[in-house]
């Protein structure tokens, strides 16, 4: 069964190329290490809430966007093995890609801010 990683960020509105940008080289090696689909949404119709959503959820500020991304795995094998892979060449400078190297790639929010999880699908239903 597939294995569903995900994450809400907070962007600056300003930095919305940058994102794209940022994002495309990066989720290229998640797919070079088995994703199956990358998905970056950008905040279009994210209501404000009177306990809890989205934007509180980041601590998004005036002129950030809200974003919502998904990396589909074809299982939790797969992934647990890109994250130890890319947890391993993050605390080698050695063996950092320059993809994610920050100096050549910059994240162009504030990943502090970022919340993200690993889910196991319970219902999945096409047309």
């Amino acid at each position: 069964m597939s294995y569903i990683d995900g994450f809400v960020i907070a962007c600056p509105e300003a930095n919305k190329d940058k994102f794209i940008e940022h994002a495309r080289t990066a989720d290229a090696m998640f797919i070079e290490m088995g994703a199956l689909r990358i998905t970056e949404c950008w905040g279009d119709d994210v209501p404000a809430g009177k306990t809890t959503d989205f934007r509180m959820a980041v601590k998004a500020e005036e002129g950030e966007a809200v974003l919502f991304s998904w990396v589909e795995w074809p299982d939790k094998a797969t992934r647990d093995a890109a994250m130890a892979h890319m947890t391993e060449m993050m605390s080698d400078p050695a063996k950092l890609d320059p993809r994610m190297d920050p100096a050549k790639n910059p994240m162009p929010f504030d990943g502090k801010r970022m919340i993200f999880g690993g889910f196991v699908p319970v219902v999945d239903l096409t047309a």
